[in-house]
């Protein structure tokens, strides 16, 4: 991953509004509901609907989205390669929180069953 200090901070300073709609584009390309994605965020956030959405209006920076997230205590759990890079390798702790949310959104988008995607049995 690239850990200079300018691609992290660019990354904090990315508005999540921005990144939002094309989260829902891949998914919806895939046959995968808005509901999901949702579902997906909640898992990894513990933002509901109303929160998100208030977020996305507000236009919040990943910085901002993720300071005031409670991540869920499995998060730890997902690892693999994003963009060629292993995510449990990533410095930065919001781009590495970043990181994870591109990659529960990437295995929606694969068709994976939520069970698989949100870490449970």
């Amino acid at each position: 991953m690239n850990n200079t200090n300018n691609h992290d901070v660019r990354i904090a300073k990315m508005a999540f509004a921005s990144v939002y709609p094309h989260y829902l584009t891949k998914v919806e390309k895939k046959d995968r509901s808005k509901e999901e994605l949702h579902w997906v965020i909640q898992w990894l956030t513990g933002y509901d609907d109303k929160k998100l959405q208030k977020l996305i209006e507000e236009k919040v920076t990943f910085g901002k989205f993720f300071q005031n997230a409670a991540l869920h205590p499995n998060v730890h759990l997902i690892t693999g390669v994003f963009c060629g890079h292993r995510i449990e390798e990533i410095e930065n702790p919001l781009t590495q929180q970043v990181r994870y949310l591109d990659k529960l959104v990437d295995e929606l988008a694969k068709g994976r069953k939520m069970e698989k995607i949100l870490l449970v049995e």
